[in-house]
């Protein structure tokens, strides 16, 4: 769609950035945190890039204040944080640990005073080691009573101050990745397990959301999904059929649960047929169709253009997690859909795909469906960078990456879609899960890398003036399309 004009951004848009906890904090067993997944499973030989892990990072538990001054300098409207549930509840349940709140209250009360607007994700990714030791996490219905009283925790204690919340970030990830890949906690390839686990997480979802309204009516919550939108790789019918399978299994699965409380018909029955359907019990669905989110959150970095599989085709491939372009491999679900490069578009390093365009089709997609706004929660671009004399990051190739997503977003907000704000990732350079130091995000160099922490000294790169200049104008400089 072509306009003669664009739409500005709202006055209220929420330019932001984002992080993880165990991506940036460090002081993994300090002030009373128990163990995470993470902090065990970062240390078992051959799981991340040159067994980095997240002990230390990029110490912004000890560092957040100096952290916090350089988003006020940025001008940041928000930002996005997640807060470390063994932080809370050192075993995941039982007793809670004061001093991990009081860290968090530092945090929000520095933010406010600056003025940016703390959005907290409850959970992003790093389940308490206790609640996997006891019963598996993610595969019991227990873990969603502990997750309930978890999210009670933070409502009560900083629903006064943050009115706008994550539920979990990337469901699709860490249950696909966990589950069904096995490079991520607990590292299971068991696709039965996967849609267990998933649905449960569906429904921990759900009553966080439930119980929101209780305790934060003013606030506004929902789910961080990582989206990819499909392409077919032509207009072959076999093709476009496998584009089709790709959207509902890969996408509709996850969103149609968070905004209808159903999952797609067609999947659900392809489910069964291969015995891997997840087991409803009594009173599962009615849960899942009560909790409503108030907006879909969506962390985009690519799309994914597939083509037919036959029912002896490929299946998981391998993932790049080494920079070293070129050496990941396709992947696919036999009979359903198998993924290709596809010929129009550049890669990263790591061999994402970089297709602007395809964050205005999904921002799209989501609000003809779904009927809710959007708030990007995470989109950013993960590269080698290079500390030149005089800390200088010149890193142009990450002002164009934004640059081209920030007008699509705007294209978006043009087409009508309701766009609440915009977090890049990340603010900081911090620990890629898998990936190591290498894979920098952030305006901010952190001087560490996977030999040693240095001096983790702070660096603007040259892309930090640039979003603070974004910010200034509440948008690029070209207001028109």
């Amino acid at each position: 769609m072509e306009h003669s004009s664009w739409k500005k951004f709202p006055e209220s848009f929420l330019w932001g950035s984002a992080s993880a906890a165990y991506q940036i904090e460090g002081a993994w067993n300090e002030d009373g945190k128990g163990p995470s997944v993470w902090d065990l499973y970062s240390k078992i030989p051959g799981t991340t890039y040159k067994g980095t892990n997240g002990d230390v990072a990029v110490d912004h538990y000890h560092r957040y204040k100096e952290d916090v001054q350089l988003m006020a300098e940025m001008g940041l409207k928000a930002y996005r944080f997640s807060i470390a549930w063994s932080r809370i509840y050192p075993l995941g349940r039982g007793e809670v640990n004061e001093k991990g709140l009081q860290f968090y209250d530092n945090l929000i009360d520095e933010l406010l005073e600056k003025g940016i607007e703390p959005i907290i994700t409850i959970y992003h990714w790093d389940v308490p080691q206790a609640l996997m030791d006891a019963y598996g996490a993610w595969e019991s219905r227990e873990i969603i009573e502990d997750f309930d009283r978890y999210c009670v925790t933070l409502y009560k204690r900083f629903g006064d101050r943050v009115k706008l919340w994550v539920t979990l970030n990337e469901q699709n990830i860490f249950i696909g990745l966990g589950y069904r890949a096995g490079i991520h906690p607990p590292g299971v390839r068991d696709v039965k397990r996967m849609h267990q686990a998933n649905h449960i997480a569906n429904l921990a979802n759900a009553r966080a959301i439930q119980t929101f309204r209780n305790h934060v009516p003013d606030g506004k919550i929902g789910p961080s999904f990582a989206y990819s939108p499909i392409y077919p790789l032509d207009c072959h019918p076999g093709n476009i059929l496998a584009s089709e399978n790709a959207e509902e299994l890969m996408n509709h699965w996850w969103m149609d649960v968070y905004a209808w409380g159903r999952y797609p018909r067609i999947m659900w029955s392809y489910l069964q047929e291969q015995g891997v359907a997840p087991d409803l019990e009594e009173g599962d669905l009615e849960l899942l169709a009560a909790a409503k989110p108030d907006f879909m959150g969506v962390n985009y970095y690519q799309t994914t253009t597939v083509s037919h599989n036959p029912l002896d085709g490929i299946g998981e491939g391998a993932m790049n997690t080494t920079g070293r372009k070129g050496t990941s491999q396709d992947s696919g679900v036999p009979g359903i859909f198998r993924t290709n490069r596809n010929p129009y578009l550049e890669t990263t390093n790591w061999d994402w795909t970089i297709d602007p365009v395809g964050l205005r089709v999904g921002l799209r997609r989501i609000a003809n469906r779904y009927r809710l706004p959007v708030l990007v929660t995470e989109n950013g671009l993960g590269e080698f960078d290079t500390l030149e004399p005089d800390d200088m990051v010149n890193d142009d190739y990450r002002i164009a990456y934004l640059q081209r997503h920030i007008e699509q977003i705007q294209g978006a907000i043009s087409d009508g879609v309701e766009v609440l704000g915009y977090c890049t990732w990340s603010f900081t350079d911090l620990l890629s899960w898998l990936n190591g130091y290498q894979k920098r995000y952030g305006f901010v160099y952190v001087n560490r890398d996977e030999e040693g922490e240095k001096d983790l000294r702070r660096i603007r790169k040259k892309s930090f003036y640039w979003y603070r200049d974004v910010i200034r104008q509440n948008g690029l400089s070209r207001q028109s399309g």
